[in-house]
């Protein structure tokens, strides 16, 4: 797992959920320690684990593999619950990329060049304009929408190496955006690759979030199930049991113990 930068700066606690390392940090810890990585220009490359994306690795292993090289961090109610189960605690923090995400740029005063890949045009061009709004002092920039060819992913991958990028956010959906990143993304592109699924048609409006008394009670999942029930009916309904299945088999099989990195 690339968290060799997260331990250079003290940050070094990690919970394995079904085999993926999770960073175990605060949400104000969080937003430094990508704050740092950008300020000395550390490639890494970011994603979040939740219990649909622990299921996928659990029958993919090529996305298990490419998670390995990624910073991965904590997000929604499942791998809290997990969490507890295996360790006796959830995460410090929920760090939905949804949330977590404008968060970070709100909170990071240096001008950064923040670029758009993925969603439909119409959507990264409004969540890039939202998010101008929401922090003004960066440059956002849309590269591409996500439905692209192979024939057209050289010029794409040009474009965001002559833009050199602070941050690259790809929304492509799971495992996609983690596999896409992993295959061309390297620190001649940009400083931080993050996966960020529908974080753009979630501030482009298009995707409505759950009311703030759901998010609070860490429901969101159910209000997604509701407004698009045909699509993630089998994520949650199905795949919602299954990773806690999975979670107590782990638990039954070893007791482990939090990641200590050696200092």
């Amino acid at each position: 797992m690339n968290v060799h930068a997260a331990r250079a700066f003290g940050f070094d606690t990690l919970k394995t959920i079904l085999g993926i390392p999770v960073l175990a940090i605060r949400w104000d810890e969080a937003i430094a320690l990508l704050s740092r990585l950008i300020a000395e220009q550390r490639f890494t490359k970011v994603s979040f684990l939740n219990a649909h994306n622990a299921n996928l690795a659990c029958t993919d292993p090529v996305f298990a593999g490419a998670l390995d090289d990624f910073l991965v961090l904590p997000d929604g109610v499942g791998v809290d619950i997990a969490a507890t189960l295996l360790y006796g605690a959830p995460f410090p923090d929920n760090l939905n990329g949804t949330d977590f995400v404008p968060a970070f740029l709100q909170a990071s005063a240096r001008p950064l060049t923040v670029a758009l890949l993925g969603a439909t045009r119409v959507n990264a061009e409004a969540a890039s304009v939202k998010l101008s709004a929401l922090a003004a002092q960066h440059k956002f920039v849309v590269v591409h929408d996500g439905y692209f060819s192979p024939a057209e992913e050289p010029a794409i991958i040009e474009r965001i190496a002559k833009l050199r990028p602070d941050i690259l956010l790809v929304a492509m959906g799971v495992p996609r955006q983690e596999l896409w990143i992993a295959r061309h993304i390297d620190a001649r592109h940009c400083t931080l690759p993050i996966a960020v699924g529908a974080l753009l048609d979630f501030l482009s409006g298009t995707v409505p979030r759950a009311p703030l008394w759901m998010r609070r009670l860490r429901l969101e999942w159910l209000f997604r199930l509701w407004i698009e029930p045909r699509r993630l009916w089998r994520r949650y309904v199905v795949g919602n049991p299954l990773f806690l299945w999975r979670v107590l088999k782990q638990r039954l099989s070893r007791k482990p113990q939090a990641v200590e990195a050696s200092r």
